[in-house]
């Protein structure tokens, strides 16, 4: 082969992909591709000297006046060159005549492509285009070449880190979900201990309120038939300060009665909350788990938000309890926030030609009717919990952010409330979760469950 050849022709070229780890929105720019390019009128001597010289090498890139053609791989190449009488007829001639032969599908890629989406589209090609290269053009026009082998090991490698990511996440998620079994489990244990002592004191203090009255009836029947009293008494009287007390015990009686039934109803919903459910979905009053949860949130609450009750007729609705007063306590808490972080704003920002509107959440239920996509099946019909709140309402940033969670293959992977609860209803229930929001008009989530 002539020396000059080597002069005429630039050599191959493999570009530096990134150091950074590769993951599943890795992109074709961040793998090494091989830079060849040679103009149709050189002959196949030529490059035949390049690929021998450099093995790695996929194939050629073919341009005509610097304008892109075509590509043809080394097993292309060598193909015809080894055929009977190939070097005669192709060795010495222009690549133009060799590809006019060589001439294949290619596949055609911006490096912009992410590596798994260029991974299917070669496997999709037909059996004898498997080997071939991928022809790359980058965001400058520059056109390269990749190793379809590369490309291989690299789908695997990063396929093998994201199953290596999901699993170490399934052994964290099974950890956790044994951790929250067993602390369910404890607090179940510690509300029974405190529903005793409390089950005591509800069930006395009926028998003392009716123990003191007819102590206090005693004392007066006393005073009516002995109305001349010892002075002794009289002193005993003043010191325990008897008319307070006559007039005080009842209403101190009423309040531990009522301390008690709120402590009962507290532990009560805590225990509701900690359920473990079953295998199979029960019958469950939606009403008394609503009640449970607002319960629960009161504290943080404090008086600052409304919340209203539009409860309609609703029969026992089979579902799982546990995941279903998670899902309540996530919107709720959600909504809570919003409005407490709202009001705050408000108060630093406050403007006194404003009227300030007291935070305030609404809460409806009722069975309705939806239409069945086949005419002739049934109507299906729906228990809808709908919570609503009269803040300024989401962004649609935040809105499309709250919706791309609700996939089940988030990229991040990140598991927010919100996506929690929209797959226990869909997934768990065969229910639909949805929410509007409105700037100005607030926030609105609705819960369906299908009634069967």
């Amino acid at each position: 082969m002539p020396e000059e050849f080597s002069y005429q022709i630039s050599p191959p070229f493999l570009s530096e992909g990134s150091d950074r780890d590769l993951g599943l929105d890795s992109t074709l720019q961040e793998l090494p591709m091989y830079n060849f390019t040679v103009e149709i009128n050189h002959t196949g001597m030529e490059v035949a000297s390049f690929l021998e010289k450099y093995p790695l090498l996929p194939g050629v890139i073919l341009v005509e006046q610097g304008q892109f053609i075509g590509m043809i791989s080394r097993r292309r190449l060598l193909e015809f060159l080894i055929r009977p009488f190939g070097q005669e007829l192709f060795v010495q001639q222009p690549l133009a005549v060799l590809y006019s032969y060589a001439r294949t599908p290619m596949l055609l890629v911006a490096d912009t492509t992410s590596i798994l989406t260029t991974m299917q589209l070669s496997l999709k090609r037909s059996p004898e285009l498997l080997a071939e290269p991928i022809v790359v053009q980058t965001e400058s026009g520059d056109y390269r070449l990749l190793d379809v082998q590369e490309l291989n090991i690299i789908s695997w490698q990063i396929r093998g880190i994201d199953n290596l990511v999901r699993y170490e996440r399934s052994q964290a998620q099974l950890i956790q979900n044994d951790k929250m079994a067993n602390l369910g489990r404890l607090v179940d244990g510690v509300a029974h201990e405190i529903l005793d002592p409390v089950g005591f004191i509800w069930g006395n203090i009926t028998y003392v309120s009716t123990y003191s009255q007819d102590l206090l009836k005693l004392i007066a029947a006393y005073d009516q038939e002995l109305p001349s009293v010892s002075q002794a008494i009289n002193q005993i009287k003043e010191e325990i300060e008897f008319d307070f007390l006559e007039q005080d015990l009842s209403r101190s009686l009423a309040s531990i009665r009522t301390g008690a039934e709120r402590l009962k109803k507290l532990v009560t919903s805590l225990q509701n909350f900690c359920h473990i459910d079953e295998l199979y979905p029960k019958p469950v009053d939606l009403h008394a788990c609503i009640d449970s949860i607002i319960l629960l949130i009161n504290s943080r609450i404090q008086g600052e938000i409304e919340i209203v009750k539009y409860y309609g007729q609703l029969p026992p609705v089979y579902c799982f309890m546990g995941q279903l007063n998670q899902v309540l306590l996530n919107i709720l808490s959600e909504v809570v926030d919003t409005l407490l972080n709202e009001a705050v704003r408000q108060q630093l920002h406050l403007d006194e030609t404003k009227t300030v509107q007291k935070p305030r959440i609404e809460i409806t239920t009722e069975v309705i009717s939806q239409e069945a996509s086949d005419p002739n099946a049934p109507d299906s019909r729906w228990v809808l919990i709908r919570i609503a709140d009269n803040g300024s309402g989401m962004s649609e940033e935040l809105q499309q952010q709250i919706t791309d969670s609700f996939s089940l293959e988030t990229k991040n992977g990140k598991n927010t409330s919100l996506a929690v609860s929209y797959r226990i209803i869909t997934v768990r229930h065969g229910g639909k979760l949805n929410f509007h929001s409105q700037t100005g008009m607030g926030t609105k989530f609705e819960i369906l469950l299908p009634l069967v």
